[in-house]
């Protein structure tokens, strides 16, 4: 994805993405088990132009308290209504990252899994959260206001290591359904 509206420097470019766009982004792609190449291009003396510069320093605040949601995980597999989860595992269990972009308005976070959740926590400061057991999963205590407006991270981990992951895809199963 490029910055800006074009893969490539242009003195006339108004159409700057955002960082919550970004930082959107880069939680959508890592909830799905991929890469962000994000583009950026430097005027022709090699200075990135303000608006994109501002965005990346946006962006970096962000991971500095959230990288750890990000960094060295994989796909959950998991698509909650509110955002995304990410997946990453430790060396005896595993760990769920809630990046929250739609926060619960009654400060009550609904979360489907069938595995034991051992703690949860606001990753930005380690705020510990309260949670009860619930048919299908859990329910968060969050505050009522999002402490982070593009995606607050509440770290959930678990009492025991997730299954590996299958490296072959629905759409590589497709693909091969289709060869047939």
């Amino acid at each position: 994805m490029n910055i800006g509206s074009s893969w490539g420097y242009k003195s006339w470019e108004k159409n700057w993405k955002s960082a919550e766009t970004i930082i959107r982004n880069l939680n959508t792609i890592a909830a799905r088990g991929g890469n962000y190449l994000l583009n950026v291009g430097p005027d022709p003396t090699g200075v990135v132009p303000a608006p994109a510069l501002d965005c990346l320093r946006k962006v970096g605040e962000w991971m500095r308290v959230n990288g750890e949601a990000i960094y060295a995980t994989q796909r959950s597999e998991i698509f909650p209504p509110w955002g995304e989860c990410i997946r990453k595992d430790e060396k005896k269990n595993s760990v769920y990252y809630l990046s929250v972009f739609q926060w619960p308005e009654d400060g009550k976070l609904a979360f489907d899994t069938k595995y034991t959740v051992k703690e949860a926590m606001l990753l930005a400061d380690g705020t510990k959260l309260k949670f009860t057991k619930t048919p299908g999963g859990i329910t968060i205590q969050v505050p009522t206001q999002a402490p982070d407006k593009i995606a607050t991270v509440v770290r959930l981990e678990l009492k025991e290591k997730l299954p590996a992951i299958q490296l072959i895809s629905n759409t590589a199963k497709a693909f091969e359904i289709a060869d047939e």
